[in-house]
């Protein structure tokens, strides 16, 4: 990443960081600026997440080794990470209308993973997220061996954990991504 990069993506997390302390009440900024300072390849992760529409934001106090968890805070599915299959397998077994990528795979290029169905409902302590879209979450293999892929959203005041085949993809649904940093 160029200098101005790592510049600008320090400045919008700090903002974002300030604007938000529901989501990390009792962590200082200049503890994660410090972790954040110390680590290019997780501030190149945090700006694909940015630069997908993720709207990255620490979410929780430091775990014991002192990393914090950044997580996709955006109200919907990152709007640069939709119209996805789950993973390659998936993807390789289209023989038409392929999409142009798959979650798992490009949450790997972006180094984050996919948030489990745990840490998704997590996250909707902090807000209402995906209320118009749905995100693929990590999905046990016994699903996955069978086909399926399991994905998540937000409807009546409640998270709903879905089944499809993993081979589909729709334009209202994408993944959020988390890292520790």
């Amino acid at each position: 990443m160029k200098a101005e990069q790592r510049e600008a993506i320090i400045e919008t997390l700090k903002l974002r960081f300030r604007r938000n302390v529901h989501r990390h009440q009792g962590v200082d900024w200049a503890d994660v600026h410090g972790r954040l300072q110390g680590s290019s390849d997780k501030l190149r992760s945090l700006y694909e997440m940015e630069k997908t529409g993720g709207e990255p934001d620490v979410i929780g106090a430091a775990d014991d080794g002192g990393a914090y968890l950044f997580c996709d805070c955006a109200a919907e599915s990152p709007q640069g990470r939709r119209s996805l299959c789950y993973d390659a397998e998936a993807l390789n077994s289209r023989k038409q209308n392929k999409p142009r990528n798959n979650a798992i795979d490009m949450a790997a290029v972006m180094g984050v993973s996919l948030l489990t169905e745990a840490q998704y409902r997590d996250l909707q302590q902090f807000g209402e997220f995906d209320m118009k879209t749905s995100s693929w979450v990590a999905t046990p293999l016994d699903v996955r061996k069978l086909g399926g892929a399991l994905f998540c959203d937000r409807r009546y005041g409640r998270v709903f954990v879905y089944h499809n085949g993993a081979e589909s993809y729709y334009a209202a649904r994408g993944f959020r991504g988390s890292m520790s940093v």
